[in-house]
């Protein structure tokens, strides 16, 4: 790597090169100097990153604090499969290893999140003093383990059962938040 990744400076006895911790590319200094913390890769400390990677970082490290312990308590939904008409209600979580999304109810599912294709958060209304809307429920297509065969399920915080509706307000939060992380982490 004789050149700089980013700017296309050429590596020297005075201009160093540095790699990325995250993507692994080669960077000179004013272009890999952000220290950020990257705990996906067990890096507890701040390493350096350059500047499109520290960006990642820093929104993976947030979600890992704030929004990663409300997935794994989990919300208690009614849950639809597929175009049926019967729903079931069910606590969803985010298993303990993070790789499967859990639902346990008179049934029982687990979802690995690789095989998550697209996940569309279902809102309502205005909250009160205007602006924004609130989540309700979301839509979720996975494909099936062994077969290419794609299932719909939709998840409804329901008004008539007494859980927590706050809860389920804050796991849909928070799922679209993993979401989002997912779909960029899969475009880099």
């Amino acid at each position: 790597c004789p050149r700089c990744m980013q700017c296309d400076t050429k590596f020297d006895f005075i201009t160093r090169k540095h790699h990325c911790r995250r993507c692994g590319k080669c960077f000179c200094d004013k272009c890999c100097s952000k220290k950020v913390p990257l705990p996906r890769m067990c890096f507890v400390d701040p390493v350096r990153q350059c500047a499109e990677c520290a960006l990642v970082s820093q929104k993976e490290t947030e979600f890992y604090d704030k929004q990663l312990k409300v997935l794994m308590n989990g919300a208690t939904f009614f849950v639809t499969l597929g175009t049926s008409d019967k729903s079931e209600l069910m606590v969803c979580r985010l298993s303990n290893n993070q790789r499967y999304l859990v639902l346990d109810g008179d049934s029982h599912y687990e979802i690995e999140i690789l095989q998550i294709s697209t996940v569309q958060i279902l809102t309502e209304g205005f909250t009160p003093g205007g602006g924004n809307t609130r989540a309700v429920g979301m839509i979720l297509q996975y494909k099936v383990p062994g077969s290419e065969e794609v299932t719909q399920m939709k998840f409804t915080a329901g008004e008539d059962f007494n859980c927590n509706k706050k809860l389920s307000a804050a796991w849909l939060a928070a799922m679209h938040k993993a979401t989002k992380l997912l779909y960029e982490s899969r475009d880099q």
